[in-house]
């Protein structure tokens, strides 16, 4: 089972920025701080009407309940104008900015079906999900319908450390804290094989990313993000993204996440990755 017309919504997504008219005549448009929107057809959302229905839910231990699923909160063609950023608020140092002027749309790893990385599983749904054991909470998950090609990422609340040499991966080595109702989570051990979004921004293993999950409703919650790389920007910068909760869906009888498979060196995309000359690169 897939969600319907959610290559259209991909689709959508790659033709980055769409009308604002088009964000008024649908109530599943997601609208970015900087005012960017783009549609998700096939996630049908909590409208704004209804985002104090309900009170901000809370675990039996009193923590904000965060699990969603949520649709939105990160980057999809430019992680600076997605962010709530002005064009050049994100400075890269020569070589990388080289690179990302040299990349095009069919390179993206992701159109080979490996993983986005994190700040760039969206518009599609997603969600968190919480393991205890008999001391407390141990572990939060971020799981992803579409986004990261089935992978998942492991956040250790149990109080352990990053360790001094990791292995760097795909997804890196999270460990999160409670700081009040905000969820922060602080992230290294990246490798360097996926970009920040479609426009090709690159990292090194050197990355370090904060983020800080905060749910400012019942149906909306905020992503604030810190990116540290002194091996491909000048300095760090903070990006901001807005997620909705995700409803209820009665055609399909799911109002969570939907199994999507994608093995790696599979293609996926719309058909203009494929094509010669379509990309950021290819002037």
């Amino acid at each position: 089972m897939v969600r319907p017309v959610l290559v259209l919504s991909i689709g959508l997504a790659l033709s980055w920025p769409l009308a604002s008219s088009l964000q008024a005549q649908n109530p599943n448009s997601i609208t970015t701080e900087n005012g960017v929107s783009f549609i998700n057809p096939g996630s049908p959302v909590l409208p704004e009407s209804e985002f104090n229905s309900k009170p901000i839910p809370r675990l039996p231990d009193g923590k904000v309940d965060l699990t969603g699923p949520w649709v939105g909160g990160g980057a999809v063609a430019d992680i600076e104008a997605n962010g709530g950023l002005k064009p050049g608020e994100i400075q890269l140092l020569p070589w990388a900015r080289e690179l990302r002027d040299k990349r095009r749309s069919q390179d993206d790893p992701y159109t080979a079906c490996l993983p986005m990385g994190p700040l760039r599983s969206n518009p599609y749904p997603w969600k968190f999900a919480a393991s205890y054991t008999s001391k407390g909470l141990s572990h939060m998950y971020i799981l992803h319908e579409l986004g990261d090609a089935g992978n998942h990422r492991v956040v250790y609340m149990d109080g352990r450390k990053h360790p001094e040499d990791p292995v760097p991966s795909w997804t890196g080595h999270s460990i999160g804290r409670w700081e009040g109702d905000t969820l922060v989570v602080d992230s290294i051990g990246f490798n360097d094989k996926w970009w920040f979004d479609r426009r090709g921004t690159p990292h090194t293993e050197q990355l370090h990313i904060v983020e800080r999950y905060t749910r400012l409703s019942y149906g909306q919650l905020q992503t604030e993000a810190t990116v540290t790389d002194p091996g491909a920007f000048a300095r760090p910068f903070t990006v901001k993204f807005m997620s909705r909760l995700l409803r209820p869906d009665a055609k399909l009888g799911v109002g969570d996440l939907l199994e999507f498979i994608c093995a790696e060196n599979n293609q996926y995309g719309s058909a203009a990755d494929f094509q010669p000359g379509t990309g950021a690169g290819n002037k």
